[in-house]
């Protein structure tokens, strides 16, 4: 078995006068990415490798969260794969983690990471206001397969998807 920890970058700063590459997070997708990091500590989620998209806004998401799950011996690797991929980006990017990997974290964008969700679980429920991952939003997935097979028959073992709203306020 492996877990997938999806999480999309926090909310991000628009009135900067930034390219969307370099956009930063607001203060809001600051406490957000926290909470997420600290509600994965509390849950004993920790991933063996995070892998991020190189934009300002995902990266900052994925330093903060791993800060607040104390994961001092991990590192971020960035793939510009991720900044603009398409679902078949994804699970390339995600078939060749090492198998001796169990618990990977992809830090990344929409609509690619709702695309690579509706991939896992076809018929997926979108929320009553109409998005399946909001920012700062993590979708927990367990995989009854290896890394190498993820484009094959999917076998989703059972899922979550916490947002930010339904945690506690910091």
């Amino acid at each position: 078995m492996k877990e997938l920890l999806l999480l999309r970058h926090g909310k991000s700063d628009w009135s900067t006068n930034s390219s969307d590459f370099d956009r930063p997070l607001k203060k809001r997708g600051k406490r957000n990415a926290k909470q997420m990091g600290l509600w994965l500590s509390h849950q004993l989620l920790q991933p063996d490798l995070v892998i991020s998209s190189p934009a300002n806004r995902a990266l900052s998401t994925a330093e903060i969260a791993v800060s607040n799950m104390k994961l001092s011996s991990i590192s971020i690797q960035t793939d510009n794969r991720i900044y603009g991929a398409d679902l078949d980006e994804l699970l390339l990017i995600l078939s060749e983690i090492p198998s001796t990997i169990h618990c990977v974290m992809l830090v990344g964008h929409n609509p690619d990471l709702e695309e690579l969700v509706e991939y896992f679980i076809p018929n997926i429920e979108i929320a009553p206001d109409g998005k399946l991952v909001p920012t700062a939003t993590l979708v927990y997935l367990q995989l009854d397969q290896q890394w190498d097979s993820i484009k094959d028959k999917q076998k989703v073992i059972s899922f979550k998807i916490q947002r930010p709203r339904d945690l506690p306020k910091l």
